[in-house]
């Protein structure tokens, strides 16, 4: 399915599509603002696919990933939410951060989508500070638990 309906005036940071004078049928216009924030405030994805789900949930959003295919042909790197209507797309904005519930992680856009990894363990040395290597381990801990940094 194809994008529903391209709007000539949108918003300039989330591209929410906007009213003008004397448009009939509003409610067009203001339902697909509503869907676009539903998707973007406390924005969660299910994880990155290049072709859509069989059986998505209404609701459900993922990070459409490199070549994709299908109904999710020409939105690489975009935020494809299933909805009642079918899928709808959102290019991403500088600043914006989902959560990524298969990372359990948050990714973060800057131009190109962006996750935090676990970084490595301190090994090896002549030195073994114990103290200092359980607080590196307790701080990688606590980035994962919050999702700043992926566990994996």
């Amino acid at each position: 399915m194809s994008d529903p309906i391209t709007y000539s005036t949108i918003t300039p940071r989330l591209g929410l599509p906007m009213l003008f004078a004397g448009q009939s049928q509003k409610e067009t216009t203001v339902n697909e603002a509503l869907w676009q924030i539903d998707m973007l405030v406390g924005g969660a994805i299910e994880g990155e696919l290049s072709s859509p789900p069989a059986s998505p949930l209404a609701g459900q959003a993922w990070l459409v990933g490199a070549s994709p295919t299908g109904a999710f042909a020409h939105h690489e790197g975009d935020l494809a939410a299933w909805t009642d209507g079918g899928w709808r797309f959102i290019s991403p904005a500088p600043g914006l951060r989902v959560h990524d519930r298969t990372t359990e992680a948050m990714r973060f856009y800057d131009g190109v989508w962006r996750i935090g990894t676990s970084p490595a363990l301190p090994t090896g040395g002549s030195v073994i500070d114990t103290e200092a290597r359980a607080t590196i381990a307790a701080l990688v801990q606590l980035l994962a638990e919050i999702g700043i940094i992926s566990a994996t």
